[in-house]
């Protein structure tokens, strides 16, 4: 069995580093320098603990790999960036290999559904940072990260313990769930306060607006007969946020493509997914709409990060 990894960030590139210093078979997709410093020096994995360089075969596209019938997709790039994937991958020739979607969001299982016929969501609690071509920081111990997995839309087999047996045997937890979205769903729930840290810098008046744009997104779920776990995944209290000598955490994804200059985020695909939600189901989601506005004035210049105060969100409502 080898493990494909479609997007080498923080989270694909933790995932394949440690399969693969673990002894699994895995090969990454990657682009940019990212794809130019794999191939030359290998992907340094930094944390509390070490720093470890894996090497293992990246390419610039899944056509440039010859799949096999027994091969994993782990897709770990950010949800607007998933259809593109997705039919890169089918053109490539994937039509029965298992696609895991490790990614934040509720959509792209949904997307890779509709093309492919296994598909398996995962909810990924997993710190870490990608900021320079070739170098992942990853900060929990003594675990790398916990996962949630299960089978799209509900259910486990035995592609879904074979997966959590080989990431358990990498350095993380993983946990096989039949109601995955479950998971998934806690898990966008708190993701809705990401752009809320990107655009306000006093914490203060993060911890008001996400308050705001959280008890929006519990009523549009409500409202859509959607339930989520009252709690984060049963392990979170058994790993610690650690330190790394000369590293400073950058923050959420979000924060990280910033940093980066993307020239995308994934609001769209969190706070959005409430505000599609209300939309469909007559519930007003004002401040989730505001944020994703928001976000767009972060991608075109007209709003510095952290530089938002109430008025300036007020004034998108």
């Amino acid at each position: 069995m080898r493990i494909i990894v479609y997007g080498i960030g923080a989270i694909g590139g933790t995932i394949a580093a440690c399969l693969s210093l673990a002894g699994f078979s895995v090969a990454g997709i990657a682009r940019g320098k990212q794809l130019d410093a794999i191939s030359r020096s290998g992907l340094t994995l930094i944390t509390p603990e070490s720093r470890r360089t894996a090497r293992f075969p990246v390419y610039p596209n899944p056509s440039a790999i010859g799949f096999y019938a027994d091969d994993i997709v782990i897709l770990a790039m950010k949800g607007q960036d998933t259809l593109s994937a997705l039919l890169e991958l089918r053109a490539a020739g994937v039509w029965s290999q298992p696609i895991f979607c490790f990614q934040n969001g509720v959509a792209n299982e949904v997307l890779a559904l509709r093309l492919f016929e296994n598909v398996y969501g995962a909810t990924v609690m997993l710190p870490a940072d990608y900021e320079t071509p070739g170098e992942i920081a990853a900060y929990t111990v003594p675990k790398h990260g916990i996962f949630d997995i299960g089978r799209f839309p509900v259910g486990e087999d035995e592609t879904v313990r074979s997966l959590c047996a080989i990431l358990s045997a990498s350095g993380f937890v993983a946990n096989a769930r039949t109601d995955v979205m479950g998971s998934k769903y806690r898990k966008l729930l708190a993701n809705l306060r990401n752009i809320v840290d990107v655009a306000i810098g006093d914490k203060e008046l993060q911890q008001y607006w996400y308050e705001k744009v959280r008890a929006e997104g519990e009523n549009a779920l409500r409202a859509a007969g959607i339930r989520w776990d009252p709690a984060d995944a049963i392990a979170r209290g058994d790993l610690s946020l650690g330190t790394i000598a000369g590293q400073k955490r950058l923050g959420s994804s979000t924060m990280q493509s910033i940093v980066r200059g993307a020239g995308s985020l994934e609001t769209d695909y969190l706070n959005g997914e409430i505000v599609l939600l209300g939309r469909l189901h007559n519930v007003a989601t004002p401040a989730n709409a505001a944020f994703c506005r928001l976000s767009q004035h972060l991608l075109d210049g007209r709003l510095a990060p952290e530089t938002a105060d109430s008025e300036r969100v007020l004034s998108e409502i």
